[in-house]
């Protein structure tokens, strides 16, 4: 077999591998992961108005988001089917992570890379939720684990300034979040054509306002965790429930939390938008 006849094989083959990760199946457990983040995010933008307006016992991050699904109606049912979307999440980032980003320059390794670690991190929530929905932990406080967390990477050499890049890297990230939604870089990916101005205005006003707050999140988170690197005090890291909660410690007080948490709530429903309408 000669080298252009072996190539050609080479590409046939990984054209097959391409046409089977983005099939009905692959589709189908990006929507439902899709689906199963906006629930998240939806419960833990009530529980963080909650907490706003003086009300709640829970705290408003992911653990907190799972013991409120577990104590309605059929509970275990609901989030055993959360955990289940989150695993097609992943699924999905990993079929992008090896075939390519839907889009242009999907193929390319600066969009690959991404969905590979998109991957992993959803991997670890469905973990946890599944590990929630069968008893044996997984729903624990996103402020203990992130102090437990950096203070055991501060102990490993050069542990200081590993915490203070990650830090960098989620402001960043949250940064870059928050910009790509006030310029709707999202409607790229979605199938808008044929929409009723009405939905495109809810496309919008969850998009925007959903991810702005999303962004904003995540760059807090950031620089409390820089904050504790260069403080080098773990405490000073802070999870979901805490660095939502340091936003009614500002001089706006709790209106700027339930602006925030309301930003979530809007994120919730988009991701249920991104559901229906997103191209993969």
């Amino acid at each position: 077999m000669n080298a252009g006849v072996a190539g050609g094989l080479a590409r046939t083959g990984r054209g097959r591998a391409r046409r089977a990760a983005n099939g009905s199946a692959a589709e189908g457990a990006a929507r439902a992961g899709l689906a199963a983040r906006g629930v998240i995010y939806l419960l833990v933008g009530i529980l963080a108005l909650q907490i706003a307006f003086g009300g709640g016992n829970r705290q408003a991050d992911r653990g907190g988001a799972l013991a409120e699904l577990s104590d309605r109606p059929f509970g275990a049912v609901l989030l055993w089917a959360l955990g289940a979307g989150l695993v097609g999440m992943a699924l999905w980032r990993l079929s992008e992570a090896a075939f390519g980003v839907t889009g242009k320059d999907g193929h390319k390794a600066k969009k690959r890379l991404p969905a590979a670690a998109r991957c992993v991190f959803y991997a670890f929530v469905a973990y946890s939720v599944l590990a929630f929905a069968a008893g044996s932990g997984g729903g624990g406080s996103s402020d203990r684990q992130s102090r437990d967390v950096t203070a055991r990477v501060m102990e490993m050499p050069a542990g200081r300034w590993l915490v203070g890049a990650a830090g960098v890297a989620i402001v960043v990230a949250g940064v870059v979040i928050g910009v790509q939604a006030l310029r709707r870089t999202y409607r790229k990916k979605m199938k808008l054509g044929g929409l009723s101005p009405r939905t495109r205005l809810l496309v919008d006003v969850t998009g925007v306002g959903g991810g702005t707050a999303r962004g904003i999140v995540f760059a807090a988170a950031g620089a409390f965790a820089v904050r504790a690197a260069l403080a080098y005090e773990p405490d000073r890291a802070k999870g979901l429930d805490d660095t939502l909660r340091s936003f009614a410690r500002t001089p706006l007080g709790p209106w700027l939390l339930a602006l925030v948490a309301a930003g979530l709530v809007l994120f919730g429903v988009f991701s249920f938008v991104l559901a229906r309408l997103r191209r993969v």
